[in-house]
């Protein structure tokens, strides 16, 4: 059930990153939701540096706007490295 719920919030997350940040970014919905899986990671480790997890494992509406600003950090990212 957490895999099922990870790709869920990842598709979620990675989609809204890609509505946020204009441009073109051509890729699929797993794409998109490895996008927002790896952009939860990033946004973990952010509230993680700055104190804000809590650890207790369930499921936060401040980790799901983590995972956003961690997509779209990973997403801007990207661009920068796959420019010809």
């Amino acid at each position: 059930m957490w895999i099922i719920s990870t790709l869920i919030v990842g598709l979620i997350a990675g989609g809204l990153a890609r509505l946020l940040v204009p441009g073109r970014d051509p890729m699929g919905c797993l794409m998109t939701a490895v996008l927002g899986i790896v952009g939860s990671f990033v946004g973990g480790g952010i509230a993680y540096l700055l104190g804000w997890q809590r650890g207790d494992g369930y499921f936060h509406t401040a980790g799901l706007l983590m995972s956003i600003v961690g997509a779209i950090i990973v997403l801007l990212i990207w661009r920068q490295f796959s420019r010809k």
